[in-house]
């Protein structure tokens, strides 16, 4: 947090509060319902930074054969990714860093999941793809940023790749803890789902 604190002092443009531009369906439902318990001095970078920092605890879980408690611990620290976009967008708080660093820690996450998970169980060619589109992504994010000082948000299809992502890894860890070699073929299809979105976000979106 302290680290967080000092680029804030440094870089203060990039977390100036903007105005969001549209509120969706169910960014009004969080907001009614889990974003009632988020207290008003949290803020959603910080939140991010959150996820960031329990990467490593799940990775430690899953690495350590804990697939139950890891599994879980991952769907709480995926799920604080729609907590900090709908914190963001409800409460008028999005800043240019959290659109550059949220997508960042999202991939931190499913890129430490596909190296502990997909190359193991999976086609090692199915893991390559993945990890070659999110570097895609980030290496696309960057140019954005620095090159033509545009920041983009991350666009439905970007969120659908990440949903099909998340819900692939669970589904992996629960073949795993239930040794059920069937969910693997469900987990599979799900992430050349997630492959599939992953295009059409770069196609209609650029990053």
């Amino acid at each position: 947090m302290n680290r967080l604190l000092s680029l804030k002092e440094k870089y203060k443009d990039l977390f100036v509060f903007l105005q969001a531009k549209e509120v969706h369906p169910h960014d009004q439902l969080m907001a009614k319902t889990v974003l009632k318990l988020v207290p008003n001095f949290v803020t959603p970078n910080q939140i991010t930074a959150m996820r960031v920092l329990s990467t490593p605890l799940v990775f430690f879980l899953v690495l350590s054969g804990e697939y139950i408690v890891g599994g879980f611990a991952f769907l709480a620290v995926a799920f604080s990714d729609a907590i900090d976009g709908s914190l963001a967008r409800t409460r008028n708080q999005i800043t240019k860093f959290g659109m550059m660093f949220d997508p960042l820690a999202d991939k931190l996450l499913i890129g430490s999941m596909v190296l502990l998970l997909v190359f193991q169980n999976f086609n090692p060619l199915l893991g390559i793809v993945i990890l070659i589109f999110e570097i895609i992504f980030i290496v696309g994010a960057y140019i954005s940023a620095v090159h033509f000082r545009e920041v983009k948000m991350a666009n439905n299809w970007g969120k659908i790749k990440m949903f099909c992502q998340v819900l692939a890894v669970f589904i992996t860890l629960l073949a795993l803890f239930l040794n059920f070699p069937s969910l693997f073929g469900i987990a599979a299809w799900l992430f050349g789902l997630a492959i599939g979105f992953a295009i059409l976000s770069l196609f209609t979106h650029g990053i």
